[in-house]
């Protein structure tokens, strides 16, 4: 199986070169190959990821897709999957750049991603564990997952987590030119749609960490538009 990482990024200058060398030595069977996406990073974090690809040990297996501005999870997503599904790969996985993902979990999802259409590294079921994060965080996470289900009417726990496998089949039905979201209400979105069709998914779990470099991107806009996407992707997408 040919898998293709996909990590969006934007100012991650002090986590990319840990991440890449850490997907890299995965210890997966499989052929893992990444792409970053990076959206004109102006600490030039494209700059080192550039150099990376003349490193014998990522040489051939790492790529780096420019975008010229900033401008959103979801532009950024769906760039890197179109350029992956014009390619021969034949699984994409979604990875933060911050750490908080753990690349030792990829062997897992891409075995599961073997008897499911896509699978889903969630923190919402049990054995799933989130590390150092504030309790207002964790509220707002926890209660977005929660809200999203409930409007839905999904049977996903984890709607709103970043780190999930996708088999290229899935996106026979699913239109990435029909994506309505623009931020991170892109994951909830390619979910229910995916789960619409008939795609079958499952849940495993994942311990996930706060960031040690950098800062968040999360802000109060991007839940807004989380929440208002929510709200109408129903009847959007039922027409």
């Amino acid at each position: 199986m040919n898998v293709l990482v996909i990590v969006p990024t934007y100012n991650e200058r002090e986590n990319i070169e840990t991440l890449i060398h850490a997907v890299s030595k995965a210890g997966s069977p499989d052929a893992i190959s990444l792409l970053v996406v990076d959206d004109n990073s102006p600490d030039g974090t494209a700059g080192v990821v550039r150099k990376l690809m003349e490193d014998p040990s990522v040489r051939g297996r790492l790529f780096l897709l420019n975008r010229e501005k900033k401008n959103g999870l979801a532009g950024a997503y769906v760039a890197g999957l179109s350029w992956g599904l014009q390619r021969e790969f034949d699984l994409f996985v979604e990875m933060d750049a911050d750490l908080s993902h753990d690349p030792t979990y990829l062997p897992l999802l891409i075995e599961e991603s073997r008897r499911f259409d896509f699978v889903i590294g969630s923190r919402y079921v049990k054995g799933g564990v989130v590390e150092d994060w504030g309790v207002l965080r964790g509220l707002v996470s926890r209660g977005g997952s929660l809200f999203s289900r409930i409007v839905l009417g999904s049977g996903i726990r984890d709607l709103t987590g970043g780190f999930n496998a996708w088999n290229r089949t899935v996106f026979q039905k699913v239109d990435l030119a029909e994506i309505l979201s623009t931020g991170y209400c892109f994951q909830i979105e390619l979910k229910y749609r995916a789960a619409l069709n008939g795609y079958s998914w499952v849940e495993v779990p994942i311990l996930f960490k706060n960031r040690l470099y950098g800062q968040s991107k999360m802000s109060g806009g991007i839940a807004l538009e989380a929440v208002r996407n929510v709200l109408v992707l129903p009847r959007r997408v039922h027409g």
